[in-house]
């Protein structure tokens, strides 16, 4: 059965004796919410208000849109705005981030994607290019009082750094008040699980770096979030060493020494995101910066 969307298809297919998968894109990733077997007509219903949810957040906020509220910021760059109540949670969301990283995670670096691209290939940027849009990152540069923000001319805001784990938590939130059945939110690999179905707990795997769809752990989840971050998708190879997507905000480069891949578990996937994402900018720190923070993990 399908419906289509405005921006995708959602199907609903089988996985498994007991569950059922509703699938669609969003975000340029594959989503899918997974509910206990019912009839197909409920579970198309069920996911897509959550791939309503996850297109109107792709569609808000994306940096690939002029009509998103991202391009209109940069397009009132030097003055000040006033954002309306979603938007101005999720910087103030971005400025805790900012503070409790010292600045590692930092929404204005997108800006280094300008001399960055991350295809697979042996491109490495000059290092005079990358220093040249340094002055342009810093989230402290931003005269933020919210819900007022001027951004400063040249500068850029990317909210892709959390706009994914931020519409896992909205879709979860929004099945939670409408539906009283199990169910696990999954977009591109970032999820969260209300409680577990009645066969037992959702199995999650972890994908091996570098491979499509192979497991190199499986876990029990019976409720909250999961994150992963890492570079087996988005990266460069140039001499034998691996340049991940997740550049440092103070230098304009990747961190060296970085896990493939970490995973993170908490409450929120907003948390886990954050968390994950940190966790890489450390660098061979990683491991000792997870551990500092109580929660459980996987380090590849």
């Amino acid at each position: 059965m399908r419906a289509d969307g405005p921006d995708s298809t959602i199907t609903v297919e089988s996985r498994g004796e007991h569950l059922l998968a509703v699938r669609f894109t969003a975000m340029a990733s594959p989503c899918e919410v997974l509910v206990p077997r019912m009839s197909r007509e409920t579970a198309l219903a069920i996911g897509a208000a959550a791939a309503e949810e996850a297109w109107r957040i792709e569609k808000k906020y994306s940096r690939f849109r002029n009509d998103s509220v991202t391009a209109w910021i940069h397009g009132h760059r030097d003055a000040t705005i006033e954002l309306d109540e979603e938007t101005a949670s999720l910087m103030a969301f971005a400025s805790r981030c900012f503070d409790l990283s010292d600045g590692l995670f930092d929404i204005t670096s997108g800006v280094l994607r300008r001399a960055w691209t991350f295809d697979g290939s042996d491109r490495i940027p000059d290092a005079a290019a990358i220093d040249r849009l340094l002055p342009l990152v810093g989230f402290d540069k931003l005269q933020w009082h919210p819900p007022h923000l001027m951004l400063p001319a040249g500068m850029e805001l990317d909210f892709g750094g959390i706009g994914k784990e931020y519409a896992v938590d909205r879709a979860y939130s929004l099945l939670a008040d409408i539906e009283k059945i199990p169910f696990l939110v999954n977009f591109g690999g970032d999820l969260r699980a209300n409680r577990p179905p009645l066969h037992g707990p959702w199995q999650v795997a972890i994908e091996r770096p570098d491979t499509h769809c192979e497991a190199t752990l499986l876990l029990d989840l019976e409720h909250g979030a999961l994150a992963t971050s890492g570079d087996s998708r988005r990266y460069l190879l140039k001499g034998g060493i691996r340049y991940g997507h997740i550049l440092h905000p103070g230098t304009g480069w990747p961190v060296p020494d970085s896990p493939r891949s970490v995973t993170v578990a908490a409450s929120s996937c907003t948390e886990a995101g954050l968390l994950s994402t940190v966790a890489l900018l450390h660098g061979s720190g990683a491991r000792a910066f997870l551990e500092e923070q109580d929660v459980r993990y996987w380090l590849l």
